[in-house]
C-alpha cells in the first residue's frame, strides 16, 4: 500500500484560495491514478478531482469545475489540487487516494474502489 500525506489545508474566507498537496511513496507513482474526495459531517465521502497516472486526463465533481485544479508532479511523488474561489460549502476534510488502474478511464471514482488514503486535511472556508 502506497503510503500518502496530505499538506496544505486551513482557513480561509469565501472567494480565497488554498492549494493542497500529497506526498506519495512508492515505486509506481507515475502509474497510479490518484483522487481527491472530500467529507463534511453527516455526508458520506465524495469524490472531488481525479487524474491517471501520466497525469494527461483529470476528472472533476460538477460543483468544482472551473474552481479546482487537479495536478501531479511525477518526479516529486506529488499530486496538488489548486482550490480557488472558495465556498463555505468546502469547507471539509480533504483526502487524497491512490486508485487501481484505468479507474478513471473505466468511470471509476467511488471511495470503495481507492485503497489507499492518506490522514485527511481540513478545509474550513468561512463566508
Amino acid at each position: 500500500q502506497v503510503q500518502l500525506v496530505e499538506s496544505g489545508g486551513g482557513l480561509v474566507q469565501a472567494g480565497g484560495s488554498l492549494r493542497l498537496s500529497c506526498a506519495a511513496s512508492g515505486r509506481t507513482f507515475s502509474v497510479t491514478p490518484m483522487g481527491w474526495f472530500r467529507q463534511s459531517p453527516g455526508k458520506e465521502r465524495e469524490f472531488v478531482a481525479g487524474i491517471v497516472g501520466s497525469g494527461t486526463n483529470t476528472y472533476y465533481t460538477d460543483s468544482v469545475k472551473g474552481r479546482f485544479t487537479i495536478s501531479r508532479d511525477n518526479p516529486k511523488n506529488t499530486v496538488y489540487l489548486q482550490m480557488n474561489s472558495l465556498k463555505p460549502e468546502d469547507t471539509a476534510v480533504y483526502y487524497c487516494a491512490a486508485g487501481p488502474p484505468f479507474a478513471f478511464y473505466h468511470g471509476s471514482n467511488s471511495p470503495s474502489d481507492f485503497g489507499s488514503w492518506g490522514q485527511g486535511t481540513q478545509v474550513t472556508v468561512s463566508s
